[in-house]
């Protein structure tokens, strides 16, 4: 008849010596320098998100920070994702209202009221940007409509490499001033009108 004492066998031995080792370890060896590199690597990690975040508004202002942030976090930071489901027309989720997403780190540091004059200072508008206010002036003198100037130069697709950065370049210009001709006309449609305009 087997006697009813337990024993342990080697496998079992192993075992507690191996996971014994392992707390001994992590409780007395353990640096506090991880400590501070987990939250080093998380403040990183935020300073991206923001990063990724200010991308994503600065393409599409009319999308909440908050519903940006919520769906970059349910998908990993996927920047692509997130901009494809917003170009594809669903939209994004509306956040939990649990989510309290983190301050933006530029908003804590500085002053509101002095970012607004920052920003208008680092983006001029486009024709002080790629300066075209010649080329608007020489509009506004010329008799013949851009349409037909356009027409008169060819379109034809040039194997030169500078001389298809040209017409890119010439392009970007006369769809610049179209928008700028169609925006001033809108205006003084409703100036027109008795709307306010811009």
């Amino acid at each position: 008849m087997p006697s009813q004492d337990q024993t342990i066998n080697i496998p079992q031995l192993i075992i507690i010596l191996v996971l014994g080792a392992l707390a001994i370890r992590y409780f007395f060896f353990s640096s506090p320098s991880s400590a501070t590199n987990r939250a080093a690597n998380s403040a990183s990690n935020i300073r991206a998100r923001e990063a990724d975040v200010e991308r994503i508004q600065q393409m599409f202002p009319q999308v909440g920070r908050r519903s940006i942030m919520w769906d970059l976090q349910r998908n990993g930071g996927n920047v692509v994702a997130t901009t494809e489901r917003i170009l594809s027309g669903r939209g994004l989720e509306v956040p939990p209202q649990s989510f309290q997403p983190p301050l933006p780190a530029s908003a804590s540091s500085t002053p509101s009221s002095s970012t607004p004059t920052q920003t208008k200072a680092l983006q001029p508008d486009l024709i002080t940007r790629y300066n075209l206010k010649s080329k608007l002036e020489e509009q506004s003198t010329s008799s013949t409509p851009p349409e037909e100037e356009t027409k008169k130069q060819g379109q034809a697709w040039s194997a030169n490499k500078g001389e298809r950065q040209a017409l890119l370049q010439r392009r970007r210009e006369e769809m610049i001033l179209a928008a700028r001709r169609k925006m001033e006309a809108k205006v003084a449609a409703e100036a027109a009108l008795g709307k306010p305009g811009l």
